[in-house]
C-alpha cells in the first residue's frame, strides 16, 4: 500500500475498519493463540499440519492488522454534502447508451461495485472527477470509447 495516499472512508467506513480491527486484536488473536498453543501440544512439530495451518493464519491476521492499522493513519473521512462536481463523496447519476446507473465515488478501501459503490482511482470512477451535472464524459476502454452524461450530482 502506498504510504503517502491518503485513504478516503465515509464514516460509516471509517467505523467498520475500527471495529474489524478491534476484533482481530483482541478476540481473533486470542483465538489464534489459542490454536498455537493446543497444536504445540501434540508434540511432533515436523509434521504438525494443526500448527502450520495456526502460523499461516497468525500470519495472515497480523498483515490485515497492519494493512489496518496503516489505513486508519492515512484515513480522510469524506464529508457528506452538495456537491457541483464529481468529487469523492459524491453520488452521481450517468446515461450511456439509454441505461441509468447510479454511483457513489468512494475511496478504494470501500469499493463495492455491486453495491453502487465505486472507486475514486477506479477508470469510471477517475474519468467522472471533476466533471458536472450535464457533461458528458468519454471513457476509453479496449473496446473502444463510452460515452457517459452526467445527469445528476450530489
Amino acid at each position: 500500500m502506498n504510504t503517502d495516499k491518503p485513504v478516503y472512508l465515509s464514516a460509516e467506513g471509517l467505523k467498520k475498519l475500527e471495529v474489524e480491527l478491534e476484533e482481530l486484536r483482541t478476540k481473533k488473536r486470542a483465538e489464534v493463540a489459542e490454536r498455537i498453543h493446543n497444536a504445540m501440544e501434540f508434540g511432533d512439530f515436523s509434521e504438525n499440519s494443526e500448527l502450520e495451518q495456526a502460523k499461516n493464519d497468525q500470519a495472515f491476521l497480523e498483515g490485515r492488522i497492519q494493512s489496518l492499522e496503516q489505513m486508519l493513519k492515512k484515513a480522510v473521512v469524506i464529508e457528506d454534502g452538495h456537491h457541483e462536481r464529481v468529487e469523492v463523496g459524491s453520488k452521481v447519476i450517468v446515461e450511456s447508451d439509454g441505461e441509468r446507473k447510479t454511483w457513489v465515488i468512494v475511496g478504494s478501501a470501500e469499493a463495492a461495485p455491486a453495491d453502487g459503490k465505486i472507486s475514486n482511482e477506479s477508470p469510471v470512477g477517475k474519468a467522472l472527477l471533476g466533471h458536472r451535472t450535464g457533461e458528458t464524459v468519454k471513457l476509453n476502454v479496449p473496446a473502444g470509447a463510452i460515452e457517459m452524461k452526467i445527469l445528476g450530482v450530489s
